[in-house]
């Protein structure tokens, strides 16, 4: 199950910096996470300041 990002993003790219198989990229207004990428490690969520970053 993939990881989400909501719509509290604060765009700060601590995220995307993070993903080890590079699954996060700037969308239309935040970051967004492929599906299809993502292989629910969870390292994104952990480094979210914001708590945005939750499991789909």
């Amino acid at each position: 199950m993939a990881f989400v990002i909501g719509d509290s993003c604060v765009c700060c790219g601590a995220c995307e910096a993070q993903c080890p198989v590079g699954a996060i990229s700037m969308g239309d207004g935040k970051f967004e996470i492929d599906p299809d990428k993502c292989i629910s490690c969870g390292s994104c969520a952990g480094t979210c300041p914001v708590g945005t970053i939750s499991e789909e």
